[in-house]
């Protein structure tokens, strides 16, 4: 989902930030646990948090799965250059993208390299496999760089206010 100007123009409150900064921690809290850790009625609470969707701010709750538990311990950051720079080739290829096997997230980029895909899969073969079959046939693809993930560190989920605008 492309960022959201509206949701970037309105600024949030001090209760508005301190729901993202808890869920941000334990997404599964219970809307009555959140309202209680806030200071706000769970009726509040919930409101806010609805508007938080709507405006785009919280853009889903999600598992976050280690993907070596699920079979895919090989990670690999893979730099996408398409061929040409149209719509129709980045339509094309960010359409497929998303949904090839072992695709843990999409970013389209700027700079020398159209795509980046964050892969998991389950050794050097599949990943070996998912460029070949699945990149270096597409169409709208030109060249890929594969660069393998030794580990992953987590940053900090809740980002807090933006800087204060200078000049």
């Amino acid at each position: 989902m492309p960022n959201n100007p509206q949701a970037r123009r309105a600024p949030l409150d001090e209760v508005d930030r301190a729901i993202v900064r808890t869920l941000a921690d334990d997404a599964r809290l219970p809307n009555n646990a959140l309202a209680e850790r806030v200071g706000i009625a769970p009726s509040t609470c919930l409101a806010r948090v609805r508007a938080l969707r709507e405006r785009g701010i919280i853009r889903g709750f999600r598992a976050d799965v280690d993907p070596a538990a699920i079979g895919l311990p090989l990670q690999a950051m893979i730099s996408v250059r398409l061929r040409a720079h149209t719509r129709e080739q980045n339509e094309s290829f960010r359409g497929t993208a998303p949904d090839l096997p072992g695709v843990l997230a999409v970013f389209h980029m700027s700079g020398s390299e159209d795509y980046l895909l964050h892969v998991g899969v389950a050794g050097p073969e599949g990943l070996r496999d998912f460029v070949v079959d699945h990149l270096t046939t597409h169409p709208a693809v030109a060249q890929t760089r594969t660069n393998l993930i030794f580990e992953q560190i987590a940053g900090r989920r809740y980002l807090g206010d933006p800087p204060p605008a200078t000049g």
